[in-house]
């Protein structure tokens, strides 16, 4: 184990409490409710992917912060340990959430001369942090045309921020991280390819939070993603 790998750990685990003690503090004082408290720690908690891709020297041990919080978030979901993140009426999005970026890590990331994809394993999370938070912030304060699916209420204002966030967020990341020296094992993308993988892979995205049942679409949609920008890495690139 590096030096990278124990600060990343130590890390990890400060930034996971700090988020959910701060914004259980904020949203307090704040008098927010829950539903936006909910979504600032799911953006705060996915956008450390790239913290954990900054720090960590090998993929092994930068699996284990998520991996831990599907056991610790499954414990906090069932005491409401944080009000700010689970009530009653709260499903297990959280414990899906962090399911989904373990199992991406565990099949994208390669830290030792292997070739490397992780840059896809962010994009999919990216996808869900922001395409998935956001769809839900507009749609509950915005959103006017609703439709319903498998028991879920949707709303084509969110579904449209969805789409637009989860567009935003997969082509910034694949053209970021690729050939960079967070993963320099992984190949870039040309301009023209990278606009096309993000929107057809934003618009599985899109359709996969749509049709997901309340909460899973915390599995669905970085899952789903996630294997649309593998195989469409694969056929065009």
């Amino acid at each position: 184990m590096s030096k990278g790998d124990i600060i990343g750990l130590i890390l990890s685990y400060v930034y996971a409490f700090g988020l959910m003690f701060g914004v259980e503090a904020i949203g307090k004082w704040s008098k927010w409710p829950q539903r936006v408290t909910r979504k600032f720690i799911h953006i705060g908690a996915g956008m450390w992917v790239w913290g954990v891709l900054y720090f960590f020297d090998h993929w092994y041990y930068g699996i284990i912060p998520f991996s831990t919080f599907i056991v610790l978030n499954y414990i906090f979901y069932r005491q409401q340990s944080f009000k700010a993140m689970d009530t009653e009426e709260s499903t297990l999005g959280t414990v899906y959430f962090a399911i989904s970026i373990t199992i991406l890590f565990v099949l994208l990331w390669r830290t030792e001369g292997a070739s490397d994809h992780i840059a896809l394993a962010i994009a999919a999370v990216m996808a869900m942090t922001w395409g998935d938070g956001l769809a839900s912030l507009v749609g509950q304060q915005w959103g006017n045309h609703k439709y319903e699916r498998f028991g879920s209420t949707r709303s084509l204002e969110g579904s449209t921020a969805m789409f637009i966030a989860s567009f935003v967020s997969i082509t910034l990341t694949l053209w970021i991280i690729p050939g960079s020296t967070l993963s320099p094992n992984s190949i870039p993308l040309a301009s023209g390819t990278l606009l096309i993988i993000g929107l057809i892979s934003s618009a599985v995205a899109t359709l996969a939070e749509s049709l997901s049942p309340a909460g899973t679409d915390n599995l669905s949609v970085p899952l789903l993603s996630g294997a649309t920008l593998y195989l469409l890495t694969m056929l065009i690139s």
